[in-house]
């Protein structure tokens, strides 16, 4: 449904040109050695993943504000819904905040990647590997 999209290639990691391969070598996000380990090339389409030498240094910048993103719902939630006290909301904030680590030092690769690559269709039709 969603596929042709670059919210598919940033919820599910896939190829920003294709969207026919996980850029991960892994699909495990809580093993630590292999959390940001990629693949160097797409194997269906051949894009480059690392465009120049410390492309991903700019996720750092996207995952601030992914991390926020995730503080902010969580104190909403627990504030004006459950009506919590401060502290144990700093509490809740701090543990959701280390869990979901991998989850966002993913996502905000996806989206830095997704900045500057462009979906093709003819690249995600053709079944050629280069």
């Amino acid at each position: 449904m969603l596929k042709g999209t670059k919210l598919y290639s940033i919820f599910t990691g896939t190829c920003p040109i294709c969207q026919e391969e996980s850029m991960y070598t892994s699909s495990n996000l809580y093993n630590p050695k292999k959390t940001q380990e990629m693949h160097e090339r797409c194997s269906h389409c051949g894009t480059k993943y690392k465009i120049e030498p410390s492309f991903f240094y700019g996720s750092m910048y996207v995952s601030y504000g992914v991390g926020i993103a995730i503080a902010m719902a969580a104190f909403v939630l627990t504030y004006f819904i459950f009506d919590w006290s401060r502290w144990n909301i700093f509490w809740l904030i701090t543990a959701i905040s280390i869990l979901s680590l991998p989850i966002v030092i993913r996502l905000s690769r996806n989206i830095w990647i997704n900045i500057f690559l462009d979906y093709d269709p003819d690249k995600a039709d053709s079944n050629s590997e280069i």
